[in-house]
């Protein structure tokens, strides 16, 4: 006997059974179905039902589509005929010729399998499994992540497998017999190969190793073994097998904290010629002790000045390797912290070109522990002025028992801020610095040697005065801002034979601080004399022209022989022309010039250029720098601690461009311009593929060193990633 049932809205359906009422549910299911056809026929003698035309079944996180359906009830099995797809909800979608499902459709067998995944990826397979543990297996099976056509029919690349099986319990995936194809041909087989599921975050493992080579190491293969310990803390071993070395241990150490974080790495070694232990160590971290406070360390070592450039690590163009550690505390307006530093100089280059320079900074490399700064911003009272207080702590050491420097520092300034009714904006300023120096063997440049204690106190008033002019129109807003900053200071009381130059050596004269009260970034040079500085800033926004601003100043001095200008080697009462000028009219050019020009000839003693043409289909980038030489003959004696400071003149210059599609390159220089040392430093680029399944990295580059140590040849690398794998690389 057969009934019809047409069906047009859905019918509830519980475990295994179709209808509460209409199909007598099976009250034992735990978890309902919805189901829809256009008909349904019933045979009760053999109790089966069978359903047709745009049949759907809904079944807690999936959906099964078909032209025909079957249930037999009393053996718990449910086959579905002609489109069939099934849809999850991570947005994998499968589809087939037909599917078995039984056990209250957890068990499942589906033929002749097509199915796009959540990524996209593709997979297709002769036969689909389902146990009832959820496990499924997969039977000659293809799994490519890259879009085929009718033009194109074969993947770029694809895996295929004898079978594949996906361990729900263990969240891993098992090949047997599995080969890489590209274009449809083998290029590599393994008979067996697994790894975890997408689901699985982090587990321990040997992760893809990679290749290197360069003149020190040969030939050289850095294995990669990771170690889960925890949610929050992991062990990667990386130790390195050389055709030219002996064995090279690796690795590093990460832990995260309910507060902070740490990650420790490095590097050991034993050289097979010298026989000397070289290696690195690395360590960074950040913990938030309290609310307030915040602890942060920074250490970076290498054994040798030429190990980083052995062994093509971080670090290895870097002249310093900067150590420090550090203890923050953040309150309202107060400000504390605590440091510690250490210096580590590792410039290959320095030490052929001025191997006497190198000796310096080497044997007098500071190490400076403590350097502890507090202020306090007040409250502002009923005229809106308020105090500023400022302490300040710090002890150089030095090896070979050079000059010992410990200092305390403490200024206090009064702070009045006011905007007058016209719009003008003021600013006042009175403050009062007092130092207290203890000095051990200290050497000034007239070589008279110091030691003792020592203070100083030096006061300092200013003014600031601004008026910015503004004009706007429908598309545009101008402003125009004419500044004046007035200083007076006693001149002289530096101390410079007494009082080493420790934290004040960079002294620039520039856009950035000519209107600023101290021009000192450090407290050992007080910003003596007295001084009148004015600017000029003009600045435009709009639609049509973009962000474009300009500022142009100067500064005259009372005294030509106050102590910032000395220390630049001028001695006249005018200071260069400092300026800047930044341009952005829309997003294919940005423009930024900084400069400092002669004030008698206007020759260019300083001059900064970074330009960026073009759009993402092609584009440049370029930086030049050119510093005129100085000397300290003249200038401020005890302010210099290393050599004249000598001209540089240097461009970088890079093009990047996107061929088609999928290709693109880029390419770069940094050239020396300098006089008598005109040179390539650097110089390489990429040669870039990729789409939706294969990146391709093509790169070379070259160091020009000085260093007659080293063989300066090209580097190469090639990287192949195969997009939802990984990938490997060679260099």
């Amino acid at each position: 006997m057969k009934i019809k049932y047409p069906l047009i809205a859905v019918a509830s359906l519980f475990g295994a059974a179709w209808a509460a009422q209409a199909l007598e549910a099976d009250k034992n299911a735990s978890e309902p179905i919805f189901f829809s056809a256009d008909e349904v026929e019933e045979d009760e003698k053999n109790n089966v039902i069978t359903a047709k035309g745009d049949v759907n079944i809904t079944r807690k996180d999936m959906t099964l589509k078909a032209d025909t359906l079957t249930y037999d009830r009393k053996n718990d099995v449910l086959q579905a005929a002609g489109n069939v797809s099934v849809m999850q909800q991570d947005g994998t979608t499968v589809f087939a010729d037909n599917a078995r499902l039984s056990d209250n459709m957890n068990k499942a067998t589906i033929n002749d399998v097509k199915a796009i995944l959540s990524d996209e990826s593709r997979l297709a397979a002769q036969r689909i499994k389902q146990t009832a543990e959820k496990d499924k297996h997969f039977f000659y099976a293809v799994y490519s992540p890259c879009d085929v056509c009718k033009e194109n029919p074969q993947p770029l690349w694809a895996i295929k497998a004898r079978k594949i099986t996906h361990d729900v319990s263990r969240h891993d995936v098992y090949y047997r017999s599995a080969f890489l194809t590209v274009k449809d041909v083998p290029v590599l087989y393994t008979p067996f190969l697994s790894h975890p599921d997408p689901t699985v975050k982090r587990r321990s493992g040997f992760m893809p190793p990679s290749l290197a080579s360069n003149n020190y190491l040969g030939t050289a293969l850095e294995l990669r073994y990771f170690i889960d310990i925890s949610e929050h803390e992991d062990l990667l071993l990386t130790p390195i097998i050389s055709s030219s070395q002996d064995g090279i241990l690796g690795g590093r150490y990460r832990k995260m904290f309910y507060n902070g974080e740490t990650e420790l790495s490095g590097t050991l070694m034993k050289d097979q010629k010298t026989h000397q232990t070289r290696g690195n160590a690395v360590a960074k971290g950040r913990y938030e002790i309290n609310d307030l406070w915040v602890g942060k360390m920074d250490i970076n070592y290498a054994s040798d000045g030429a190990y980083l450039k052995d062994l093509s690590l971080t670090g290895r163009t870097e002249t310093w390797l900067n150590s420090s550690i550090s203890a923050e505390r953040f309150d309202g307006k107060n400000y504390a912290a605590v440091d510690g530093y250490a210096y580590k100089l590792v410039s290959y280059s320095l030490r052929t070109s001025d191997i006497d320079a190198y000796k310096q900074r080497e044997y007098s490399k500071p190490y400076i522990l403590p350097l502890a700064t507090y202020e306090n911003i007040s409250e502002s009272n009923s005229i809106g002025a308020y105090f500023k207080n400022t302490l300040s702590a710090a002890s150089v050491y030095r090896e070979h028992n050079e000059t010992q420097t410990q200092r305390a520092t403490m200024i206090n300034s009064w702070n009045l801020p006011y905007t007058s009714s016209f719009g003008e904006k003021y600013r006042l300023m009175a403050s009062l610095k007092s130092d207290l120096y203890y000095v051990d063997d200290y050497y000034n440049n007239a070589n008279r040697n110091y030691s003792g204690a020592v203070g100083r106190v030096f006061p300092q008033a200013g003014l600031e005065w601004r008026l910015p002019f503004v004009k706007a129109t429908e598309s545009t807003r101008q402003i125009l801002e004419p500044t004046i900053v007035a200083v007076a200071a006693p001149n002289g009381g530096n101390k410079i034979d007494k009082i080493p130059n420790e934290d004040s050596l960079n002294a620039q004269l520039d856009d950035t601080n000519i209107l600023d009260i101290d021009r000192y970034a450090g407290y050992d040079r007080n910003d003596t004399g007295s001084r009148v500085s004015y600017g000029l800033n003009w600045s435009a926004y709009g639609n049509v022209i973009g962000r474009t601003s300009s500022f142009f100043g100067q500064s005259y001095y009372f005294n030509e022989n106050e102590s910032f200008s000395k220390s630049l080697g001028d001695t006249s009462h005018f200071s260069d022309y400092v300026g800047r000028i930044f341009a952005a009219p829309n997003s294919y050019l940005d423009f930024n010039y900084r400069f400092r020009l002669d004030k008698d000839d206007f020759k260019v003693k300083y001059s900064e250029i970074n330009s960026r043409i073009g759009s993402s289909m092609l584009s440049t980038y370029i930086s030049f720098i050119t510093i005129k030489g100085r000397s300290k003959k003249g200038g401020d004696e005890g302010l210099y601690f290393f050599d004249d400071y000598k001209q540089r003149q240097e461009l970088f210059t890079s093009l990047n461009a996107k061929i088609s599609k999928d290709w693109r390159v880029s390419i770069y220089n940094r050239q020396n311009l300098a006089k008598g040392n005109r040179r390539s430093l650097e110089h390489g680029g990429d040669l870039i593929y990729e789409d939706e399944c294969l990146k391709l990295i093509f790169n070379t580059h070259k160091y020009n060193s000085t260093d007659p140590d080293y063989d300066d040849g090209y580097e190469f690398s090639v990287t192949f990633l195969l997009k939802t794998l990984g990938g490997i690389g060679s260099e």
